[in-house]
């Protein structure tokens, strides 16, 4: 008996000691969440130290617990509350664990409108993408954070922070209404919180670390949503860039991973798998099983961690997350960074449930192949997918290479010069609907159209061009002001400071006072196009015809209820005549039209010599 109470006494002191000394709950995603959504399932992802085992309780009318998941840390559990009729308030959750009990207030919000109330971003629209640390400096007082990984602000190193904010660009907000672009997509503004290492940083914002905060060096959530309001007020759309693929390396789920399973390529440290980048196994009927691994699988970068979208959790977390921002801050579209890299299946999931949600809410999706047959693939209903992958938008950056390649060429009768347009936009039949197609002449990840000098003859073709084919235009910051710029040693070098963004500054580009002659002049021509654009349906419904270049002309044609504009741009190094009748059917009896950057009148009843890479707009 003596041995039997011995026994129960030790076994009683080894509960008492195993039990917990208090339940942690340090930290709940998503922070908030709404009433009224279609779909009333939410993922509470919980961490604290023990908090797996911790039994969960809810008394709040229209809400119950569906499930709980204990992932394989001790430190993470995952609550699936079912909101169904719940009305918004705060919920008391109550966290148990043995004879401990915590609870948690988490509150259920009032949405600001109907998901079917929220218009994203169409052909209407003109994107102006911008990185927000090299736009402008508006609070200098975020330059050097306190508590974030060692990271230095130099803007003379061009792969260091240097400094710019949400506040540079809210305190710049007429400037884009001025020039004429009505929607606005920076780069992400997450928080990436990784230290510096070699000269380089995550300036970029491709590397996140918190998926519910705005990096501090940017601003704060509320300065994020303020920016966006008064962006709403001026009749400017806001973009949100995001990034399913990865995650940055200092995540904290790469100190306390979740479960074995929420990465490609867990064993990362004995066994890492790099991406090859190459993005054709994953539409190649033909794919062997290792490409299409290295494909999606393989990590971006040793410092982004491949995320495992099928893990169910994993792709729940990062879904009610997109959703989080479209209700939290109000924005009106996303950019999703590499798509094709992240698996088809899950991408298409997310899709069909922002759609659902949102059905006059717009994705794009960053598909950086240059054929068209593949990025025709990726747009939603396309018949030469396997899987409808749900996503309105792609990028062309077909569009994009081939007007790259014309302005080192001269336009001959056969495949040089704009015939690499014209042979391009040939495959829009490939597209569901070629009005939802993103085209660009440059963005953060190219060489500058300019390269390092500055035409502004080829430029203005490039840009009459994009303004004005049936596409979504989207902008790069600076191209209005003839910024120029390439990748040769690095990325920085096209990822230059707007000039007059930053203290110190020696002139401002946002001033005609500060801008140059030449930059007026660009700026000028490219801000009477873009206001004759808005609202503009001719260019936004009509009908488009394209001609085959004849002398080095390539012209396009947009007509609508009686309307039409000719885009004509010449080709070649030298002058060359467009012979007008062979351009009847769309000129109609027209006998004259105005040029809309310079308002000069053209006459239609004789042939039109236009001088070299000269380019015209006209309407009639």
């Amino acid at each position: 008996m003596k041995h039997l109470l011995l026994a129960l006494a030790a076994v009683a002191g080894i509960t008492a000691q195993a039990a917990p000394a208090r339940v942690n709950v340090d930290r709940i995603d998503p922070t908030c969440w709404y009433a009224g959504m279609k779909n009333p399932s939410v993922q509470l992802m919980v961490y604290g130290a023990g908090i797996k085992n911790a039994d969960v309780s809810i008394s709040y009318p229209g809400v119950t617990v569906d499930s709980l998941v204990r992932l394989d840390s001790p430190n993470y559990l995952l609550v699936y509350l079912n909101t169904s009729g719940a009305q918004p308030g705060i919920i008391n959750i109550d966290f148990t664990l043995g004879k401990k009990k915590k609870t948690v207030p988490y509150e259920l919000k009032q949405r600001d409108m109907a998901g079917d109330k929220r218009q994203g971003f169409t052909n209407e629209d003109v994107l102006y993408m911008l990185m927000p640390d090299r736009f402008a400096d508006g609070d200098q007082s975020n330059n050097a954070v306190a508590g974030m990984q060692p990271y230095t602000t130099d803007r003379s190193k061009p792969s260091l922070r240097h400094g710019g904010d949400l506040a540079g660009i809210e305190q710049h907000l007429d400037y884009f209404t001025d020039l004429g672009v009505t929607a606005l997509w920076f780069t992400p503004v997450l928080e990436n919180d990784s230290p510096d290492g070699h000269g380089h940083s995550c300036y970029h914002g491709y590397a996140t670390t918190d998926y519910y905060r705005v990096d501090p060096r940017f601003g704060t959530n509320a300065d994020y949503r303020r920016l966006i309001d008064k962006s709403h007020e001026r009749g400017l759309k806001v973009v949100m860039d995001m990034i399913f693929n990865h995650c940055g390396s200092y995540h904290p789920w790469l100190k306390d991973m979740p479960s074995h399973d929420w990465l490609n390529q867990p064993d990362y440290k004995d066994n890492y798998l790099q991406t090859s980048y190459k993005l054709t196994p994953v539409v190649d009927p033909y794919a062997s099983e290792v490409d299409l691994r290295e494909t999606v699988e393989g990590w971006f970068v040793p410092s982004m961690p491949d995320l495992n979208h099928h893990n169910v959790h994993v792709m729940n977390y990062l879904i009610q997350n997109s959703i989080w921002w479209i209700e939290s801050a109000g924005i009106d579209g996303i950019r999703m960074d590499t798509y094709p890299y992240a698996y088809a299946d899950a991408m298409a999931r997310w899709m069909k449930t922002l759609n659902d949600e949102y059905p006059n809410f717009n994705v794009v999706g960053e598909t950086w192949v240059e054929n068209p047959y593949y990025t025709a693939t990726w747009q939603k209903d396309s018949k030469l997918a396997s899987e409808n992958s749900n996503l309105k938008t792609v990028m062309d950056f077909s569009f994009y290479e081939k007007v790259d390649s014309a302005k080192h060429e001269e336009t001959d009768g056969w495949w040089h010069g704009f015939n690499r347009v014209y042979n391009s936009l040939c495959q829009d039949y490939l597209y569901p609907d070629p009005s939802n197609v993103m085209a660009f002449i440059e963005n953060h990840d190219t060489n500058r159209f300019l390269g390092n000098g500055h035409d502004m003859m080829t430029l203005k073709q490039a840009l009459a061009l994009l303004l004005t084919i049936k596409r979504i235009p989207q902008l790069y910051y600076g191209t209005e002001v003839l910024m120029n710029g390439t990748k040769e040693v690095t990325d920085g070098y096209v990822r230059k400071d707007f000039p007059g963004g930053f203290p110190g500054d020696e002139r401002s580009a946002f001033t005609p006072e500060g801008r140059t002659y030449a930059q007026n002049d660009m700026y000028n021509w490219l801000k009477t196009v873009l206001h004759w654009r808005q609202g503009n349906k001719v260019i936004t419904e009509g009908r488009m015809t394209q001609f085959i270049p004849v002398n080095g002309i390539y012209v396009i044609a947009r007509r609508h209820e009686g309307k039409t504009v000719l885009t004509i741009v010449n080709g070649a190094d030298q002058p060359a005549t467009m012979p007008v009748k062979r351009y009847e059917e769309v000129i109609g009896t027209a006998t004259t039209a105005r040029d809309v950057p310079t308002g000069t009148t053209i006459d239609l009843t004789q042939d039109l010599t236009l001088p070299a890479r000269a380019t015209l707009i006209l309407e009639y």
